[in-house]
């Protein structure tokens, strides 16, 4: 490959090599360190050990690689790159004729490679594993942290609107009210005193109704004890498992933020995971060039220095990365420029360390 050299292949293999090694020994200790908590809870349990490995550890490991990915990215980058600094590498490439920008090419397709792979996890590997790991706990640990919503108005369908004062666990939705629209004319209201999901016939059963439907020149009403009907939503509908977007795929993801909002539904939390996942990968571009840029110049304190400045740095990035998520969450902010905030501020670093190295 004539764009490709040799001592690109010899930075990518250094690049990657170093991630992957870092990545690896982090989530041995992770899986070491979740064994010891949940040790007791696994054995008092007799939770088969198939089913340790491959429904939980087998899909731990994805969701945490993908987690410390920015971290050991920035790490790689720092550690691997500072070696060959002061081996006085970079210096014999860069006296070679080698400019600085086409040192960053295996930098670039390598941290395109991490880019890559973490938006493949993120996007549809990790969503359909935390499910997994969720039946898990749900299944052998814990029951399923469930929020139960109160005052309750969505659109279930176009045209026709529902509310409740509540719905609990046991699928009963109190002072429940339901309009039907043509255009901007309401055509029927039913009021009821509850609403019940029936789980053999899979209908609801509205109890102690009235109902009012409204026509051109006249209205009817009616009253009722009991009603079995079919409405267009589920007990799921109102029972959100915590961190329930994180199992979704992001094709599934779009659809369901489509359909929350025809139904009026609280989505910002969805919101936020959908931009979350096209905004990590680029962290891998961003901290590449900052980390090169600090790497490949000789300081005062050395391999040590680098590598603290290089800490310092991703967990600010981090940190930063996750208070911009409590704005966004909390309606502060647009999601979209709270999630996107911290690639943009530090795109602006990376640039003037980028211009600093450069010199």
């Amino acid at each position: 490959m004539k764009w490709y050299k040799t001592i690109d292949f010899y930075i990518s293999k250094k690049f990657l090599g170093t991630f992957f090694y870092a990545i690896g020994l982090i989530l041995s200790i992770a899986i070491v360190f979740d064994i010891s908590e949940n040790l007791d809870e696994f054995l008092s349990k007799e939770i088969p050990i198939n089913d340790i490995v491959f429904d939980y550890y087998l899909n731990f490991i994805p969701y945490f690689a993908n987690l410390f990915s920015p971290l050991f990215t920035f790490i790689a980058v720092i550690y691997f790159t500072s070696k060959m600094t002061y081996n006085t590498e970079i210096i014999a490439i860069l006296s070679s004729g080698v400019s600085y920008a086409r040192l960053m090419r295996p930098y670039l397709v390598s941290a395109f490679v991490i880019a890559a792979f973490s938006f493949i996890l993120g996007n549809y590997i990790i969503p359909p594993a935390n499910k997994t790991m969720i039946e898990f706990r749900h299944k052998y640990i814990k029951n399923r942290n469930i929020s139960i919503d109160r005052n309750i108005h969505r659109q279930i369908e176009p045209g026709t609107y529902i509310y409740m004062q509540s719905f609990n666990t046991n699928n009963i939705g109190m002072r429940f009210t339901l309009e039907r629209f043509e255009g901007a004319q309401l055509k029927e209201k039913l009021t009821a005193q509850n609403i019940r999901w029936d789980e053999k016939t899979e209908k609801w059963v509205i109890n102690s109704y009235w109902k009012r439907n409204i026509f051109d020149d006249h209205e009817t009403f009616e009253k009722g004890y009991r009603m079995d009907t079919t409405l267009n939503m589920k007990p799921s509908d109102f029972q959100q498992l915590k961190n329930e977007m994180e199992t979704f795929t992001t094709p599934a993801l779009l659809k369901e933020i489509d359909l929350m909002k025809m139904r009026g539904v609280n989505y910002i939390e969805w919101e936020v995971e959908k931009h979350k996942r096209m905004a990590n990968p680029f962290s891998a571009f961003i901290l590449t060039l900052i980390g090169v840029g600090l790497a490949s110049r000789k300081v005062k304190g050395g391999l040590g220095l680098h590598i603290g400045l290089g800490l310092l740095l991703a967990f600010s990035y981090i940190l930063f990365m996750q208070i911009s998520t409590v704005f966004a969450i909390s309606g502060t902010a647009p999601v979209m420029l709270s999630v996107w905030i911290p690639n943009l501020t530090y795109s602006v670093l990376a640039f003037f360390v980028y211009r600093w190295a450069a010199r």
